[in-house]
């Protein structure tokens, strides 16, 4: 008998306020049915992305779907939305375990103004960096990947079935957090989280094999529940997330998306504020200025915002024009300045 196949929609929406990136998060109702508790349950993780399944007769497209559950739950204006990947592990959605059908999902990544949530009651803002605290390099390089990340898969690395693996292991570990000497690359977001993932050092690689291991013979549920490295989500939710992050630095250097993140009209700090939150590292304010201004991705509006606590700074607005002027060349300027 063919398993039935379901198709959703997730969403990571995204917005910046005072230099701190945000997530929008739901709440998640899945529970383990009562004929497989066995009283050892770990917590239910209840942050979730926003998502449903998409209803073909409803809408014309994806992005039609998308766009309705994203601002029905959060009650804001999409300025932007772009598809991610489509996501379809086996047992990705735990109900698939217990009797529901096979979950795939077209993961989305949508850009809002700051604003309060006026939609779905459950909807919450959540600092992006509470789910991936490896990841913000703006004040000093995370404590975390000395203290916990490094030496934790520096077990795994050891744990090698044999010396091939552990060879290949200890260079995607290096690459990937930039341990030993390594540079840090900003855009492998998925590929640390995976990582993590793949050595049972996140929260969900415990609760995932635990739950298969009810129903499924072939799957090993071993080892104690790790330390909580970043705040879990429900389900696939934070690679999805890491997904969108990933997406979004990659698209810093090549297409001025910051802007949809603003208000019309905004201070060269504000701007800054917003490319160093999505990046996770600071930029050269003097650089970062020049650039933005001669590059001509911004011009002034001849207004002061005076609300700043010492000299009045300057408005600027995004020039529209710069899309068509700069199709190749980065449009914001890497952390190095």
């Amino acid at each position: 008998m063919t398993q039935p196949l379901q198709l959703g929609l997730s969403v990571a929406i995204v917005a910046v306020t005072g230099g701190t990136p945000r997530v929008v998060t739901v709440r998640s109702g899945f529970s383990v049915p009562e004929d497989h508790r066995r009283g050892d349950e770990p917590l239910p993780h209840r942050d979730a992305l926003p998502g449903a399944p998409f209803e073909p007769d409803r809408f014309r497209t994806l992005q039609d779907g998308v766009r309705a559950v994203a601002e029905g739950l959060s009650g804001l204006a999409l300025r932007y939305v772009e598809q991610l990947y489509t996501f379809g592990d086996r047992y990705r959605d735990p109900h698939e375990l217990f009797g529901g059908p096979r979950s795939v999902v077209v993961g989305y990544l949508a850009l809002v103004r700051d604003g309060p949530l006026g939609g779905e009651a459950s909807a919450e803002w959540r600092d992006l960096y509470d789910h991936f605290p490896w990841e913000d390099w703006r004040d000093q390089r995370p404590p975390l990947l000395d203290s916990v990340i490094g030496p934790a898969l520096g077990g795994w690395i050891a744990s090698a079935p044999d010396e091939g693996t552990r060879l290949r292991r200890a260079e995607r570990a290096q690459m990937a957090f930039g341990l030993d000497g390594a540079d840090w690359d900003m855009e492998r977001v998925l590929e640390r989280f995976e990582l993590l993932y793949e050595a049972g050092l996140v929260v969900e690689a415990f609760r995932d094999r635990d739950l298969a291991a009810r129903v499924d013979p072939s799957v090993r549920a071993g080892g104690p529940m790790p330390r909580a490295l970043g705040r879990p989500m429900a389900r696939d939710g934070r690679r999805i997330l890491a997904t969108a992050l990933e997406r979004l630095r990659g698209k810093l250097r090549y297409r001025p998306i910051v802007f949809e993140l603003l208000p019309p009209t905004f201070t060269l700090h504000q701007l800054q504020l917003v490319v160093e939150a999505l990046s996770g590292e600071r930029v050269h304010k003097q650089n970062f200025r020049r650039l933005m201004i001669s590059g001509g991705f911004v011009e002034p509006t001849g207004q002061y915002e005076s609300q700043t606590g010492g000299r009045p700074a300057e408005l600027y607005r995004f020039r529209r024009q710069a899309i068509h002027e700069r199709t190749s060349a980065g449009a914001i300027p890497s952390a190095d300045g």
